[in-house]
């Protein structure tokens, strides 16, 4: 999601959904050890656990947020956000 004329939290959210607690805790810990070996870039912030159903990786203009099913619905930052613009969706 494109925050830049939203917001001053952010410039993008990325958000994804993981169907269980492995699946989510293996998404975190790809993202995290791509970013940093592709950019060499680690988190400014590392919030939640794959046990609670949401992970936050603040990378300053870029925050990722792994989520369940059931919390990603619940939170649902897509409506939170929805002046903010989709720039890629993913199924």
């Amino acid at each position: 999601m494109d925050l830049q004329p939203v917001t001053l939290i952010a410039d993008y959210f990325v958000i994804c959904t993981a169907t269980n607690e492995r699946q989510l805790k293996a998404i975190v810990e790809h993202i995290d050890m791509d970013i940093k070996k592709e950019h060499g870039v680690l988190p400014l912030h590392k919030e939640g656990q794959a046990s609670g159903g949401w992970v936050l990786l603040d990378y300053g203009s870029v925050v990722v947020h792994a989520f369940s099913q059931e919390l990603r619905h619940y939170y649902d930052l897509e409506g939170v956000w929805q002046e903010a613009k989709v720039l890629l969706h993913i199924q």
